[in-house]
């Protein structure tokens, strides 16, 4: 009978297989990657006389008094489990795609057609089955040097050469020993999932994501809305930049000025004093950037429309005057018009006026227009300066005056200022005879005055002046009245003569001798003086008295 299974394995332990007995395994440790083939390699012998009738290898542990089972029979392996020896000297087996519950200690069974001649290889091959796994860091910072290690939970048996991949896509390069990945001076780029596997395999590691720290970088800025941005819109700013961890911390500047904080940045009815460049500031624990200036361009009607007059200082008649229009508008207005008083005078930035006139002068406005409205300047006044013109001389009275009176002479012109210098001049005389707006003639002669201002000056025409002796004015004066006097008695005699002519046809007259008789004495001068002009009548070129006051006079 043979000995029970323990005093078996006794006996191979303390060489009892020397009598012929005996398995042998190599290599005794095998530690094989999940999903990969392994071999077990076996050889055995026996006593001579025997034949071998059965070969299978089962797996511990082995219970005491039981036949240990046939691997070939058992569903877990009965498919993937395939005996590669003989029923002679070879034991090798093969099994394929292993699991982590594939490692145990495996061995090789044979039995004789010798009662009790049953062997079993003890100790058996050990297997050990192993996954890859990724040890990386957990964070990095860009900059560093960073070592990833592809482990397994012991020596894989062969030889295995190690092969690396980040986001699935296979890496070439940067390997440091067989199963380790050195990045040195890591970047942001390379951040992603690394996993390893053994070429040859089909098993790969599950992936590790290596997580790289970086500053932020891209930092843009957009503007919405993004056309045209008109006075009074709302207008919201957008700060964005990529870094990791992502920026929570944000500034907003304009020009070199902070203006608010947050990754947004808002302006309800905007101005254009919010025109100008802005930028933001991205912020995380690695460092800070900013993005690149944007302008925000504030689009508004004209305001602020002045008109400038050149020259600047005082205009005379005959310059070249421009009046140029300038307003404040976005976009900057091309289109003005001109207004005199409320009539339109031209058009566009610069009217300008050669050899201006007096009529020229008076209220200039100016409109400036462009596509987001219009807008008048402010009234400006052009006032033109000319030298006298129109000069004249205005007398009181005929120009007759009696020797010792005076008659006034007022001098009048048209100009810019107006003439406040004026002097008199008797014509044929080089010398004034007088100065000022008016002048008092007391002799005879021809007058005319001089006017002047800062600009220039102009004579009037001459008038005449004419003084007489008293006498002859009294003459002249009589002569009037009794003109006058002559003609209304013809007139009332006239009638009356016709009415007595009609009525009775008798008239008294005075015969004509002594009308003449009476008309005929003539007077001194010197009694004139005490005479009204009713007292005195005109016959020829004589003055005379009537003869009803000659009783009264004295004898010549």
């Amino acid at each position: 009978m043979a000995p029970p299974l323990p005093l078996i394995i006794l006996l191979m332990i303390h060489g009892v297989s020397s009598a012929g007995w005996g398995v042998s395994y190599s290599p005794s440790h095998i530690c094989a990657l999940k999903d990969s083939t392994v071999i077990m390699r076996c050889s055995y012998t026996y006593p001579t006389g025997h034949q071998i009738m059965k070969v299978f290898w089962t797996k511990g542990p082995i219970e005491w008094g039981e036949e240990p089972p046939d691997l070939s029979e058992d569903p877990e392996y009965s498919q993937r489990l395939q005996y590669l020896g003989d029923k002679q000297q070879n034991c090798t087996v093969r099994l394929s795609h292993v699991t982590l519950k594939d490692s145990h200690e495996y061995y090789f069974r044979f039995i004789t057609n010798i009662t009790d001649g049953k062997w079993i290889g003890y100790p058996g091959v050990t297997l050990t089955v192993t996954d890859l796994q990724v040890e990386s860091p957990e964070r990095v910072t860009e900059g560093d040097s960073v070592r990833l290690t592809c482990k397994s939970s012991c020596t894989l048996t062969d030889r295995a050469t190690f092969i690396w991949s980040r986001n699935s896509q296979p890496l070439t390069e940067r390997r440091d020993g067989n199963n380790e990945l050195l990045l040195q001076s890591v970047r942001r780029e390379d951040a992603g999932r690394y996993s390893c596997a053994v070429h040859g395999h089909t098993h790969t590691s599950p992936g590790v994501h290596l997580n790289v720290m970086y500053p932020p970088r891209s930092v843009s800025v957009s503007i919405s809305p993004s056309g045209v941005i008109v006075e009074g819109d709302s207008v919201t700013l957008s700060c964005s930049s990529d870094s990791n961890p992502p920026a929570l911390n944000f500034s907003w500047f304009k020009g070199g000025t902070i203006v608010g904080s947050g990754r947004i940045y808002s302006i309800s009815k905007i101005s254009s004093d919010d025109s100008g460049d802005y930028k933001c500031k991205s912020i995380n624990e690695h460092g800070e950037k900013y993005s690149d200036t944007v302008t925000l361009n504030v689009m508004y009607p004209p305001r602020s429309v002045s008109v400038s007059i050149g020259p600047s200082g005082v205009i005379v008649e005959g310059d070249s005057v421009t009046l140029s229009c300038s307003s404040d508008s976005n976009p900057p207005a091309l289109n003005f018009s001109w207004f005199k008083g409320g009539t339109i005078a031209g058009s566009g930035r610069i009217y300008s006026i050669s050899s201006i006139i007096s009529d020229d002068s008076g209220e200039y406005k100016c409109k400036s227009i462009n596509e987001h409205g219009e807008k008048y300047s402010d009234t400006v006044t052009l006032n033109v300066m000319y030298p006298p013109r129109s000069v004249s001389v205005l007398m009181n009275g005929s120009g007759v005056i009696v020797e010792g009176d005076s008659v006034t002479l007022s001098c009048s012109s048209d100009s810019n200022p107006p003439a406040l210098n004026f002097s008199w001049f008797k014509e044929n005389e080089t010398s004034a005879v007088g100065s000022g707006q008016s002048f008092s003639a007391l002799q005879s002669g021809r007058f005319y005055c001089q006017a002047h201002n800062q600009h220039g000056s102009q004579r009037s025409d001459a008038v005449t002046v004419t003084v007489k002796g008293r006498l002859v004015i009294l003459y002249i004066s009589i002569g009037v009245v009794c003109g006058a006097a002559v003609i209304i008695m013809m007139l009332i005699c006239g009638s009356r003569w016709m009415k007595k002519r009609n009525n009775t046809r008798e008239t008294q007259m005075v015969p004509h001798h002594d009308r003449r008789q009476a008309c005929d004495v003539e007077l001194n001068e010197s009694v004139y003086e005490n005479l009204t002009a009713a007292q005195l009548c005109s016959y020829g070129n004589k003055p005379v008295l009537d003869s009803s006051v000659y009783e009264n006079l004295p004898a010549r």
